[in-house]
């Protein structure tokens, strides 16, 4: 293998059941061409919806296998999160890892590195008497692949909560009317909890792979929901300027996109305004390996503007990335 390339991408409810209008033909029908265009080894896919095949059957990746089809990934290894009693996968936004890597191992980390904060309400009606657990909505996916020279490669996926304030009881009608703005503030508070909890954890997981090998290759793909210099993204960055401490340079995970130019930096169009959402990080030993990074948004549409406009659109609004590699030969 003389080129490696890694790709992330935000299917957005790929499900070929959907709803809105939309066609899942016509979904096929553009993100196929884009799963080409990746040329990717490796793919961490997010929002990857399952249907029980019967009533009481086993939950299975139906629009995710036809859309493989027919591209040179359907035949490839696979690892998916499963949902919170971590007995089959959810219904709804699933991680899956697709490699054309063999995969050694993988696990699914939900609260086994961080557990739930514990919270009481200031604003909810009525008040609840005790502090209730604010629990992360999705798991964090790490696959450990095997390279031809032997050596592990460490592949996290991640899709940490949109900043949108969580629901509060007797503070928000059914329509996603809020009914006072301290109720609102009290939901947004509860949002950043859950995502930067997410993020620790995350980190915490790089953490326990350096602990075992301070060399280790390691990538973090994902939809970060947050951009380079907010909060979540540098929990799991690890930036020295935030420790203060050059010892623990070597711990850092390096965002790729760092290396596009600046107007090229965006994975999402927000209400007109280009933003960064999508990330691949990887550690330093990993970048020495490093080739170059493309962002494929040259078909964005915005993710507030477009739905209002275009009934069914069969795209995602998020842009995938892929970065490729060189690494040594054996």
């Amino acid at each position: 293998m003389t080129r490696l390339r890694i790709a992330t991408f935000n299917l957005e409810n790929l499900d070929e059941r959907p709803g809105g209008g939309m066609d899942f033909e016509d979904r096929l029908a553009v993100l196929r061409p884009q799963f080409l265009r990746l040329r990717a080894d490796v793919l961490c896919l997010q929002e990857v919806n399952t249907h029980p095949a019967t009533k009481s059957g086993p939950r299975l990746f139906t629009a995710l296998d036809r859309l493989l089809a027919g591209t040179g990934y359907e035949h490839w290894n696979r690892a998916h999160s499963l949902n919170r009693g971590g007995v089959h996968p959810s219904d709804k936004h699933n991680l899956v890892i697709v490699s054309r890597l063999p995969i050694r191992s993988h696990r699914q980390i939900w609260h086994d590195l961080v557990p739930p904060c514990a919270y009481r309400p200031v604003r909810a009606e009525p008040a609840p008497a005790e502090a209730q657990a604010v629990e992360w909505d999705r798991p964090i996916l790490h696959a450990v692949l095997d390279l031809p020279d032997g050596r592990p490669l460490h592949v996290i996926n991640v899709h940490l909560r949109a900043p949108r304030a969580v629901w509060l009881q007797g503070q928000k009608e059914r329509f996603g009317r809020w009914l006072s703005v301290g109720g609102w503030a009290e939901g947004f508070f509860l949002a950043e909890i859950k995502q930067a909890g997410q993020a620790l954890e995350a980190r915490l997981a790089v953490e326990e792979i350096f602990d075992s090998d301070p060399e280790s290759l390691v990538v973090v793909c994902g939809d970060f929901n947050s951009a380079e210099r907010e909060g979540p993204l540098r929990i799991i960055k690890g930036d020295e300027e935030d420790t203060g401490n050059g010892h623990l340079a070597m711990r850092m995970l390096v965002p790729l996109e760092r290396s596009l130019p600046e107007n090229l930096r965006y994975s999402v169009i927000h209400h007109g305004r280009p933003v960064m959402l999508d990330h691949i990080l990887v550690s330093r030993p990993l970048l020495g390996w490093y080739l170059g990074a493309e962002i494929h948004n040259e078909t964005l549409g915005d993710e507030l503007v477009s739905p209002a406009t275009v009934h069914g659109t069969p795209d995602s609004y998020h842009a995938p990335l892929v970065a490729e590699f060189s690494p040594p030969q054996p």
